[in-house]
C-alpha cells in the first residue's frame, strides 16, 4: 500500500447526498476478488450509458477533470452493502482521498484499511469547495495527514479527524497484517518470555 503524508491535487465533485456502494461499483462488477481493473467501471451506470458510450456530463468524463485524485462528495458516502469493492474502484481508479461531511461507518473502515483517505469537513468548507470545483477545475488543495489539516487555496487550514491506528498505518503505507509483521520482533519476544500463555492459546485453538 502507498504511504499517505501529502497529497497535492484537484478536486473532482460529485456532490449528491447518499450515494451507495451499488452506485459507486455496481453489483455485476463484484466477480472478481482482484483490486485491478474495477476502475474503469467505477460508477459505471452514471458514467456510461445504455449503449456502452461515456456520457459527455458526466464529471468523471470530463477533460478538465482528468488526474483529478480528490473527490467531493455528497453526505453519507459509501452507504448501502458492504462491499470492499467499493474502495478498490475508487483507487484503482487513480482517487487517493474523498472529502464528505460525512461517511458509512463500513465504507470508511474498508476505505482506510485500502489506503484510500476519508476526510470530513464541515457544512461551509464543503459549500467552498463545491464552487471552487465549479469555478475553476484547475484549483489545487492540499491535503497533510500528518498534521491532519486540509489546506484550501487561500491559504485556510481545516483540520479533519482520524484515529491514530489509522493514521499510522497511511502514513507508512501499512495494512492491518503490515502493521502486525512490522512487530514481528516484539511479538517473538513476548512469546519467548511468557512460553505458558502461548501454550495455553495454542491448546484453546487446538
Amino acid at each position: 500500500m502507498e504511504p499517505f503524508t501529502t497529497l497535492t491535487g484537484r478536486l473532482v465533485a460529485i456532490p449528491a447526498d447518499h450515494i451507495d456502494t451499488d452506485q459507486i461499483i455496481p453489483a455485476r462488477f463484484l466477480k472478481t476478488i482482484s483490486k485491478t481493473g474495477l476502475g474503469q467501471n467505477l460508477f459505471a451506470d452514471w458514467r456510461y450509458g445504455e449503449d456502452g458510450r461515456p456520457n459527455p456530463n458526466f464529471p468523471l468524463n470530463r477533460p478538465e477533470n482528468a488526474g483529478a485524485r480528490i473527490l467531493l462528495a455528497g453526505d453519507n458516502f459509501g452507504c448501502g452493502s458492504s462491499r470492499e469493492h467499493a474502495p478498490w474502484a475508487l483507487t484503482d481508479f487513480g482517487f487517493r482521498a474523498i472529502i464528505s461531511t460525512s461517511f458509512a461507518d463500513i465504507f470508511r473502515n474498508n476505505a482506510l484499511k485500502n489506503g484510500l483517505l476519508p476526510l470530513i469537513v464541515d457544512d461551509a468548507t464543503h459549500e467552498q469547495l463545491v464552487s471552487l470545483a465549479a469555478e475553476d477545475p484547475e484549483t489545487e488543495i492540499t491535503i497533510d495527514l500528518d498534521t491532519q489539516a486540509l489546506i484550501l487555496p487561500d491559504g485556510r487550514r481545516v483540520t479533519f479527524p482520524i484515529d491514530a491506528f489509522s493514521k499510522v498505518c497511511m502514513l507508512e503505507g501499512l495494512d492491518q497484517l503490515g502493521y502486525l509483521m512490522k512487530h514481528g520482533p516484539a511479538i517473538d519476544a513476548f512469546e519467548a518470555r511468557h512460553p505458558e500463555r502461548v501454550d495455553t492459546k495454542a491448546q484453546a485453538l487446538s
